[in-house]
């Protein structure tokens, strides 16, 4: 029996030990997982039991509005529904994926590549995969709730334009911030938000941009709202005032209806636009939601090319128009001295080649003795000539330069071109040889390599007839500050060359004055000191044209100008009229739109509501137009 008792079972010591330590080591394991859970990934899991009962929704800012002049609104909002995927669960987003393309009948690429451009974003963020939800889409949305609850509606304020193409080249249109916009901006800009691509929209983007609000609802397990927590409500972006005047700009997109080229009206007191229509054009309302990229492609390969602003953008030749800077050039300058005279017998000689005034190639003369007044009146070419050879190319260039040519006018419209107007250092720079002196000779009369915009040339004619006092074009009404650049002219060089374009519109023999296209039609206004000038630009040069068979020059055309202004003195309206690749020249196309226009803009200041102008002249179709060509008195 006592030994039985003595014999007692112990646990090893050693052993004791180990389970010991295994005891402790699992506690201090359990702690130091406690401590993480509960301190260090405290504000993690936190947020993810935050957002599995409440979830925050975009309220998105409408755009500002854009007013015409006189308040009246141009570009406005309206009410539509996107659909947003919420991004909590990429597990759950990617097991429903196949029924979410399908019923909103969207691509399975489409939506993982817009996944992929924002995985980099807070999961917290939706992003917008229907940016214009139809009803059917809705109707999906609100049946399936319960099955896929990462799909949210979310209001928006989509940008209503004018229908058509109305002001299209100024409004300019927004779509979907790019990927390089969003790497410019920083933390501007997140995927899917919309901003201005182009035109005002693009412009003045920072003031027409609203700041966002949001809105945090509980949701139920299954994703369900059950009460809305609080609202930040959204700011609306600021509208913005024009200068356009809509009734002028509605004159103006009817003269060009049909045509290739541009109007723009200003006042050269204060470089206010008041109208600036390009055509052809291409419609806002199609990029207000997301354009296809069949359309983009096809606006883009369309020859025509509607996405150019020809009104800021068409670099071309002035044709005669730049007979008026370089009448400004000949009576500043004293060269040749003003009383400068010569016989026109419809051609001259320089530098051993034979240069054509316009009127021999339909009357096979010219136009007698000639001094500045008659010249400018009846667009002479061999007085230019003249003019031209004597004061030379870097002196006609810095004219030109200085009255606003060959540089940006600074108007608010993103894209301007600057053009180019030559000059001897620029053809060593850029050619590696001397100026040669014949070029001087076509460049006198707006040819040869210089390239001007429309807006360049309704500044500088604006401002000549001003006294050389030359405002920076605007489109906001409270654009500020205006920059205004002074180049003095003298009086009697303000009285001789505006005179000189009284005489185009007003005199007989001017070539605004009385046009036979195929009716008798004239610029002239009743009551009304008009002046302008015509310019005509042929699309390729005089050589390259006489290298073409007779039968195929027909598809050569020309590009037609008219420059003006109301009234003689101290102008309030200046005009540039553009149309573009026509078989009829300058008189008989661009000057009767310019005089309807004007016409236009003095009935609406008496006072009177602008009726609609009939179309004094259709441009002749078919085979008669080849007469009409070739009998019809050319002008310049």
């Amino acid at each position: 029996m006592a030994n039985w008792v003595g014999n007692d079972q112990k646990l090893p010591q050693g052993r004791l030990i180990l389970v010991s330590y295994c005891i402790v080591l699992g506690v201090v394991l359990l702690l130091l997982g406690f401590w993480k859970l509960q301190i260090i990934q405290s504000g993690h899991f936190a947020d993810l039991a935050e957002r599995n009962r409440i979830r925050s929704i975009p309220i998105i800012a409408p755009r500002g509005k854009m007013l015409d002049r006189n308040g009246r609104v141009i570009v406005d909002n309206y009410p539509s529904f996107s659909i947003l995927l919420l991004r909590d669960d990429p597990e759950q987003i990617k097991k429903d994926l196949p029924q979410i393309t399908s019923g909103l009948n969207i691509t399975v690429e489409d939506l993982e590549q817009q996944l992929d451009a924002a995985r980099d974003e807070p999961k917290f963020q939706p992003i917008v995969v229907k940016p214009e939800a139809s009803e059917a889409d809705l109707a999906f949305v609100e049946s399936h709730r319960v099955d896929l609850p990462e799909l949210e509606l979310m209001l928006v304020q989509r940008r209503k334009y004018p229908p058509s193409d109305f002001l299209a080249h100024v409004i300019g249109y927004v779509g979907e911030v790019s990927p390089e916009q969003l790497e410019e901006s920083g933390d501007k800009y997140k995927p899917g938000d919309i901003v201005g691509k182009a035109g005002l929209e693009k412009q003045y983007n920072d003031i027409l941009t609203g700041t966002d609000g949001m809105r945090r609802v509980i949701v139920n397990s299954i994703g369900k709202p059950v009460r809305t927590l609080d609202d930040t409500e959204p700011i609306p972006g600021k509208p913005i005032r024009l200068t356009i005047d809509t009734d002028l700009q509605s004159v103006a997109e009817d003269e060009l209806n049909g045509k290739v080229g541009s109007i723009i009206a200003m006042d050269p007191r204060n470089g206010e636009i008041l109208a600036m229509a390009s055509h052809p054009a291409y419609d806002p309302n199609d990029f207000s939601v997301r354009i296809s990229g069949n359309e983009w492609k096809t606006l883009n390969a369309d020859p025509n090319k509607p996405l150019l602003n020809r009104a800021i953008q068409a670099q071309l030749a002035p044709g005669s128009v730049f007979k008026i800077l370089e009448s400004v050039a000949m009576l500043e300058s004293g060269v040749p001295p003003p009383d400068y005279h010569v016989f026109c017998p419809g051609y001259a000689t320089f530098y051993g080649r034979v240069f054509h005034d316009w009127v021999w190639s339909t009357h096979h003369s010219g136009h007698g003795d000639v001094g500045l007044h008659t010249a400018i009146v009846q667009s002479c070419d061999v007085f230019f000539y003249n003019v031209g050879e004597r004061l030379g190319i870097d002196r006609l260039a810095y004219y030109a330069t200085a009255l606003g040519l060959g540089k940006k006018t600074g108007i608010d419209l993103p894209g301007e071109e600057a053009g180019l107007v030559p000059s001897s250092q620029w053809v060593e720079s850029t050619y590696h040889h001397k100026w040669y002196p014949g070029s001087t000779i076509s460049l006198a009369i707006g040819q040869g390599p210089i390239e001007v915009t429309p807006i360049q040339l309704v500044r500088t004619i604006g401002g000549i007839a001003s006294g050389g006092v030359f405002y920076e074009p605007h489109l906001l009404k409270d654009f500020s500050p205006v920059k205004v650049v002074r180049f003095p002219i003298s009086e009697n060089t303000v009285e001789q060359v505006t005179d000189g374009m009284y005489g185009v519109v007003n005199e007989d023999g001017g070539t605004a004055h009385l046009l036979g296209y195929p009716i008798l039609v004239q610029a002239k206004l009743q009551n009304v000191e008009f002046c302008g000038k015509t310019g005509t630009a042929q699309t390729i040069s005089a050589q390259a044209l006489e290298r073409v068979s007779a039968s195929g020059r027909s598809a050569y055309g020309y590009n037609t100008w008219f420059v003006g202004f109301a009234p003689k003195r101290n102008p309030e309206i200046a005009i540039a009229v553009l149309v573009q690749d026509t078989h009829l020249e300058a008189g008989g196309i661009a000057a009767p739109l310019a005089a309807r226009f004007i016409e236009a803009y003095y009935q609406e200041k008496l006072g009177q509501p602008i009726q609609e102008l009939q179309a004094k002249q259709a441009t002749p179709q078919g085979p008669a137009h080849a007469q009409l060509v070739k009998t019809a008195p050319q002008t310049q």
